[in-house]
């Protein structure tokens, strides 16, 4: 039986960073160690055949060296079995060039390595590494409350993965994150800390990106992919820990997450959970775990000076804009500013408006760059909030940096440098009416909790302000305590799917956080049954385990792979692919009329689904030019991460045998079998033409209007949407024009009429389906 080689140093050792500068003694020490221990050493050397290897030795085993009257052996096997934190070197070579080797990759440490450590063990995190330790070796799951700034997130998982080297065991550590940002900028960070390339040893993995190889034994990830790991590993076997990071922020994965892996712990003695939050509020958490030990970490926070408006804000994107000017120009702190809005559109025209208004203000003033922060914006666009801020003017005028970022920059990154927040006291939120079975994004109040996080951002490194711009009376007396959890506003039909795909069949009894009202749970397996991946007892078929595979909302799964049977797989994957990823359309202030012509150029007479696909195929004609891009109003990336995500979804489509196939585009029927097979997944999203002019969506009887967003240039009678946009009107976003008899003939279970509401619709399609019932019909379908 092969035994695992230990490391081990026949040479002198000497500290590289100047705070742990070792003295005579400390050598004099270890040299004493060595001696005492040589006999050991070469019997190791000798039975496993080892080559010599430099020593590994972290601060506090050097400390731990220093006192002779601990076992020198014991001692020896400490040392050379943990990370390298001192350099080793010969005596002798005590003035030339050190080099030593990393441990994960067998390459010489890089300067950089040193700088980085020297920063990280001032984290206030860093002192209770120890503590961690021994709570980890004792429990098998630990709550960790730590602020934001304490140096969770980036250095207890590469304790844990240095804890698993310790026990000898070869498993990797997972830490989740609920955000894509903050997987990819955690993940490059930590791979900078460890010395290693990002997608090798440390990695990340996000919707439709992985970024991670063989090799890898810290990966971050979103939650939901772990999640998706669980279907294919159901205890998680690849995973020694498991760390739930700003578990606070019950995302729907998080919640969903918690329950699966209480059931993987009570299977797999080895598991260690690690739920960490950046609020105080653990005692849900432990309570939820069964006591689960608490562990908190201090962050490192100044005082923060809170300023209310005296009044309600009209126009909180105004009001923010003229904030951060008055801050660049009147505040003689120097320091950066964090705005906080809700989405890519808000951030992208405030930072316009902040630049345009900074021009006007004359030479004079000093430099004010601007840094938009949201979910999908390219890791190379990201990583700019981490760069330092212009430098002063001649005059004195204060350089700064303003980062304008959604909730994101609340808890999951932390930006140095920031001393001035504001936050206008929004966000969106996910919400979701299972009686019209409609999703959607609004903009909402944020809670106390959030506004203390975000309030929290200003006094990372010195004393700071937030401004507020809402009521003070708004914030004590109109202001929920804790953000809603998501599960009990979200559909909950992809969760289901998942949750049936890992067997968990009992989902009354499934231990829930907090369990979801029993209707969004019905409303859940009745979408699920009615697309077939869930049969009449509730029990997961065969085409649903399949589309369970697919990181897809249900609806597009089954359109993907019912686009087989309809001879349209490779269009139905482009369209598939455009609709996952951000509006590709752009249309900026200045030539609004300039882009919609653009647009037009695309525009399909059938929608927009079809308009999409030309956009997709025009873009793969001009080889994925982004000029081409720039002058059609287009965006670049957008399309880039469609052609990804078209990748992904095809290497899946492969896995199951899923044929990729084109109806000829000289047939009629090449775009009535694409839209024929967009009915197949959306059956249930569909609106009706009513005489008033206006839509009413089938069985909710909603009234909706064609967003303005839309190409169409008529109003079909009958059209599939993707989306349903609640703002201050209800509007069907991403339409199609269809025939009503392919919704009774593709969903006969759905559209069994007797259940409908009376309206025209109810009145055409029984008329449809009496003239269906003719074998001349029949014959023409």
């Amino acid at each position: 039986m092969s035994r695992k080689k230990p490391r081990i140093d026949l040479v002198d050792t000497h500290v590289v960073r100047k705070e742990y500068d070792a003295s005579d003694k400390n050598r004099n020490d270890i040299e004493d160690l060595k001696r005492k221990s040589k006999e050991w050493h070469e019997q190791v050397k000798a039975e496993y055949d080892v080559p010599e290897k430099k020593s590994r030795i972290d601060v506090d085993d050097f400390k731990r060296v220093e006192n002779n009257g601990e076992d020198a052996d014991r001692k020896i096997k400490d040392i050379v079995n943990t990370p390298i934190f001192l350099e080793t070197a010969p005596a002798q070579s005590t003035g030339a060039t050190i080099k030593s080797i990393n441990q994960f990759n067998g390459l010489p440490h890089t300067a950089h390595y040193y700088e980085l450590f020297k920063k990280r063990i001032t984290l206030p995190v860093w002192e209770y590494k120890p503590k961690f330790f021994e709570m980890l070796k004792k429990n098998q799951i630990m709550v960790l409350v730590g602020e934001t700034g304490s140096g969770k997130t980036t250095q207890i998982p590469q304790w844990c993965v240095e804890w698993l080297r310790e026990q000898g065991v070869r498993r990797g550590v997972a830490c989740t994150q609920p955000r894509r940002v903050a997987a990819m900028s955690v993940a490059a960070r930590v791979a900078e800390e460890m010395d290693v390339m990002l997608g090798q040893e440390v990695g990340y993995s996000i919707r439709f990106e992985d970024c991670s190889s063989m090799k890898t034994i810290l990966k971050y990830m979103t939650d939901g992919m772990l999640l998706r790991e669980a279907m294919s590993d159901p205890l998680l076997e690849t995973y020694g820990v498991v760390l739930l990071d700003e578990a606070h922020e019950r995302t729907l994965a998080t919640d969903i997450l918690m329950g699966v892996l209480k059931q993987v712990v009570s299977k797999r003695e080895d598991m260690k959970i690690v739920v960490m939050s950046a609020t105080l509020d653990a005692g849900k958490f432990q309570h939820y775990f069964d006591n689960a030990p608490l562990m908190t970490v201090p962050g490192r926070t100044h005082p923060v000076e809170i300023f209310y408006t005296p009044e309600p804000e009209r126009d909180y994107l105004e009001a923010a804009i003229r904030t951060v000017i008055q801050i660049h120009m009147c505040e003689e702190t120097e320091g950066d500013i964090l705005l906080f809005l809700t989405g890519q559109e808000e951030i992208e025209e405030a930072c316009k408006r902040i630049k345009r208004e900074l021009d006007s203000l004359g030479p004079e003033v000093g430099e004010l760059k601007c840094i938009p922060l949201y979910s999908t914006l390219p890791p190379n666009l990201q990583q700019k909030i981490f760069e330092p801020p212009p430098p002063n003017k001649p005059n004195g005028a204060i350089g700064r940096k303003v980062v304008v970022s959604t909730n994101i920059a609340e808890t999951s990154l932390t930006i140095d440098g920031v001393v001035f927040v504001i936050d206008p006291g929004f966000a969106k939120q996910k919400v979701y009416n299972p009686r019209i079975r409609v999703e959607s994004l609004l903009v909402s109040p944020i809670s106390k909790a959030s506004a203390q996080q975000r309030a929290g951002r200003a006094g990372r490194t010195r004393p700071g302000k937030c401004f507020r711009l809402y009521t003070e009376k708004a914030y004590k007396t109109e202001m929920q305590d804790q953000t809603y959890p998501e599960i009990l506003r979200s559909n909950l039909g992809t969760v289901v799917l998942q949750l049936k795909k890992l067997g968990i069949d009992d989902l009354v009894h499934f231990d829930f956080m907090d369990p979801p009202a029993p209707e969004t749970l019905m409303r859940a397996l009745e979408l699920l049954n009615y697309l077939q991946s869930l049969n009449d007892e509730g029990d997961i078929t065969d085409l649903g385990a399949v589309m369970a595979e697919f990181p897809l909302d249900p609806q597009l799964a089954k359109m993907l792979i019912s686009s087989c049977d309809y001879n349209c797989s490779n269009e139905i994957l482009s369209i598939t692919a455009m609709l996952s990823v951000p509006q590709c359309f752009v249309r900026p202030n200045e030539a609004k009329k300039a882009a919609d012509d653009a647009k037009m150029r695309f525009a399909h007479i059938d929608g927009d689904h079809l308009t999409l696909l030309n956009v997709y195929h025009a873009f793969k004609q001009n080889h994925e030019d982004p000029q081409w891009c720039y002058d059609n109003f287009v965006n670049y990336r957008s399309l880039k991460s469609a052609d990804n995500v078209r990748q992904q979804l095809s290497r899946i489509m492969d896995r199951f045998s899923l044929k990729r196939t084109s109806t000829e585009f000289s047939s009629k029927d090449y775009y009535i079998n694409i839209r024929k097979a967009l009915v197949a997944g959306f059956f249930m999203q569909v609106a009706h033409l009513e005489r008033t002019g206006h839509y009413l969506t089938i069985k909710d009887n909603q009234v909706v209007q064609l967003h303005p967003s839309t190409c169409l240039d008529h109003k079909p009678e009958w059209v599939v949407y993707n989306e349903f946009v609640l703002t201050t009107k209800n509007y069907i976003r991403t339409v199609t024009d269809i025939k009503p008899e392919w919704l009774l003939k593709i969903a006969t279970s759905y559209y069994d009429i007797s259940n409908f509401p009376s309206c025209e619709a109810k009145r055409q399609l029984e008329f449809l389906a009496n003239k269906m019932q003719t074998r001349q019909y029949q014959e023409g379908f």
